[in-house]
């Protein structure tokens, strides 16, 4: 049967409050306002790259509920799997975002508990839902938003398991929602039905004590559980405004290793949801084109490189610009300085 989705996701979406570049949160007078959340980031980043896609969430029942879904579909995704709840309780998480310039580093502060999503429950969306899509991405941040959200995680991953989708599971660690051992013990028990595999080196050290170079770690997790593919990147920051970015592949049924060249000095405007744009382009590539991994490599790098460069979290591309970026960056020629 064909499925009417390529890729659902499964997250919470908040509001993102910013100073402007150059103010501190405690003094501004002014805040920007963006909508996102990693699971999000992803869904639009995959169809902005030709992929259908939606994202199953927890909504309120108001005007703030009507912009997240505004915004959804504007950026590429569905919102038919949004559900919205009513009542005094009903609440869209927020958190505050304050760049920075070296030595200074950007800052995070949340405002999400107790939200609507953390009350999430499957009972509240159909049984038809779990045969509709291709692939089921959720991250290690939607597992660390409390019971609720963990149970209702690990319930969908498993019936669209068994419904024949493929699973993709972000590790995405958060310091300020969990213990690394908490999520290790957590992420642990749900590796035998991930297909897909993202985790950084750092992670993978720090959470998960992994120990030897980043391949040997890489394929220690495909050893370990039946995961086919695991994905890691590699981020150098040499200043919050200049980043070099990357990425390493391993395919467990080829057991073959796939990397290009990173992107150098980035001139980077806004970090947030560049990882996650990483992950849309590595589905994007991995589910149009399963045997080239290398695709998914090309695909990831340059949608995570294109998003640095966008205010917001959410990524904001076309796959034709996108493949115009991955062939200058392959090219060893000159290349045109603007698009005119």
């Amino acid at each position: 049967m064909e499925k009417r989705y390529d890729l659902l996701t499964l997250g919470e979406v908040l509001l993102r409050l910013s100073p402007p570049a150059g103010e501190r949160l405690s003094r501004t007078g002014e805040l920007k306002l963006h909508v996102g959340g990693a699971e999000l980031n992803v869904a639009a980043g995959a169809g902005q790259l030709g992929l259908k896609t939606g994202i199953i969430t927890r909504l309120p029942d108001s005007e703030l509920g009507d912009l997240v879904c505004n915004q959804i579909r504007y950026q590429g995704a569905g919102d038919e799997f949004a559900v919205r709840e009513k009542g005094k309780d009903a609440r869209l998480g927020l958190y505050y975002y304050e760049t920075a310039s070296a030595p200074r580093k950007p800052a995070v502060v949340y405002d999400r508990k107790n939200s609507s999503f953390c009350r999430i429950s499957p009972e509240e969306f159909p049984e038809e839902m779990y045969a509709s899509a291709r692939c089921f991405h959720t991250s290690g941040i939607t597992l660390a938003l409390g019971e609720k959200a963990r149970s209702t995680a690990v319930f969908m991953m498993k019936r669209f398991k068994e419904q024949g989708a493929r699973i993709s599971f972000d590790v995405n660690f958060r310091g300020n929602l969990w213990t690394g051992e908490e999520a290790r013990v957590c992420i642990e028990e749900i590796l035998p039905l991930v297909d897909i595999f993202f985790c950084s080196e750092d992670t993978a050290r720090l959470t998960f004590h992994k120990e030897g170079k980043l391949p040997d770690i890489m394929k220690s997790f495909a050893r370990e559980y039946p995961i086919s593919v695991v994905a890691s990147t590699r981020r150098v920051v040499h200043s919050p405004r200049s980043h070099s970015f990357g990425s390493l592949i391993y395919s467990s049924s080829t057991d073959t290793y796939y990397q290009e060249e990173p992107y150098e000095n980035i001139e980077v405007m806004d970090r947030i949801g560049s990882g996650d744009a990483y992950v849309a382009g590595a589905l994007a590539g991995l589910l149009t084109d399963w045997e080239n991994p290398l695709r998914a490599v090309s695909l990831g790098n340059a949608a995570s490189a294109a998003k640095n460069t966008v205010a917001g979290d959410l990524p904001c591309m076309t796959l034709p610009e996108i493949e115009v970026m991955i062939r200058e960056h392959h090219s060893s020629g000159p290349t045109a300085e603007m698009r005119r």
